[in-house]
């Protein structure tokens, strides 16, 4: 990152509001200011983004995250992220410098292109793939995600036989799109992704419904997450308002609102690409679950 410029830096751990992501956040109390604060649940996305308005072009930070969700193979309650933010880019952008990032991390640390796990065999080199979120939902279910309802996509999750933990549409479509990339070896880029489990990116212009965001699939799994970041400050107070709806509705994971961050985007931030991943990539490099390549994982006491 700092070959490429990019100046590294450190935001808070503790914050007000969560941002960044969608997820369930730790709880905790500031004795005193008496005030109850959240641990975060992205590297300083929000913060990061200040940085941006105040004329940082391109920074990046590597920490520390925390989730108050489940743990499976590509899952844990704590684990480290690397995100940076890049003035005057956007998501073609930012595809263009993580392809050469991954590539670069896996010959550095590995000696090698290729990996085979968990059922998959990729291959980094040569150029990666490019998928559309809707178009592939579309094959593999025949659900249109522009088009569709809350029951048929449920009734085609019943059918499907999959699990699903959701009262909003919001979240049954995230939980049939990760049906549909458990297929995908990668790696591949996916865009295209719905405004509607795209809270923070920014609409495509020649369809408002869709964003410019990508995601990065290797091994049926999500690796890395991207945007044209949001800079529009009505519309960022809109999306914060239908995520506040979210929550109301029992959503967990939907996106609390920031409204600090929006009086930010009414002074201005430019253009920005943002991006993100974590230790899930090296897991998936070594071909073993998450809480095997920590060296503290959370675990039950004896």
């Amino acid at each position: 990152m700092k070959d490429h410029g990019f100046l590294e830096v450190e935001t808070p751990s503790l914050e007000i509001t969560t941002g960044g992501a969608e997820a369930t956040p730790f709880k905790t109390y500031n004795e005193d200011f008496k005030l109850p604060l959240y641990l975060r649940i992205s590297i300083g996305e929000l913060w990061q983004k200040r940085l941006m308005a105040a004329g940082f072009a391109k920074t990046f930070e590597i920490g520390r995250a925390y989730r108050n969700e489940g743990s499976d193979a590509n899952h844990l309650q704590e684990f480290t992220n690397l995100e940076f933010y890049w003035a005057y880019a956007n998501y073609k952008d930012g595809m263009k410098l993580v392809e050469e990032l991954y590539k670069k991390i896996a010959q550095d640390v590995f000696g090698t292109l290729q990996f085979e796990t968990r059922g998959h065999k990729f291959d980094f080199s040569g150029k990666w793939k490019t998928i559309d979120y809707c178009e592939t939902v579309k094959k593999e279910t025949g659900i249109d995600i522009l088009n569709t309802t809350y029951d048929e996509v449920k009734n085609k999750l019943d059918e499907l036989e999959v699990k699903y933990d959701g009262t909003t549409m919001e979240r049954m479509v995230d939980t049939l799109w990760k049906y549909c990339r458990r297929k995908i070896s990668g790696p591949v880029f996916l865009t295209g992704h719905p405004k509607l489990v795209s809270p923070l990116s920014k609409s495509m212009p020649q369809n408002s419904e869709l964003t410019e965001r990508f995601q990065i699939i290797i091994a049926g799994s999500e690796v890395g997450n991207g945007f044209s970041e949001l800079n529009d400050p009505f519309d960022q107070a809109q999306r914060f308002e239908a995520q506040q709806e979210l929550l109301k509705a029992g959503d967990k994971e939907a996106m609390m609102p920031d409204l600090e961050f929006v009086e930010m985007l009414e002074y201005g931030m430019p253009p920005t690409c943002g991006f993100g991943f974590g230790e899930r990539l090296f897991a998936f490099m070594v071909g073993k679950p998450l809480r095997d390549v920590q060296l503290f994982p959370l675990m039950r006491p004896k």
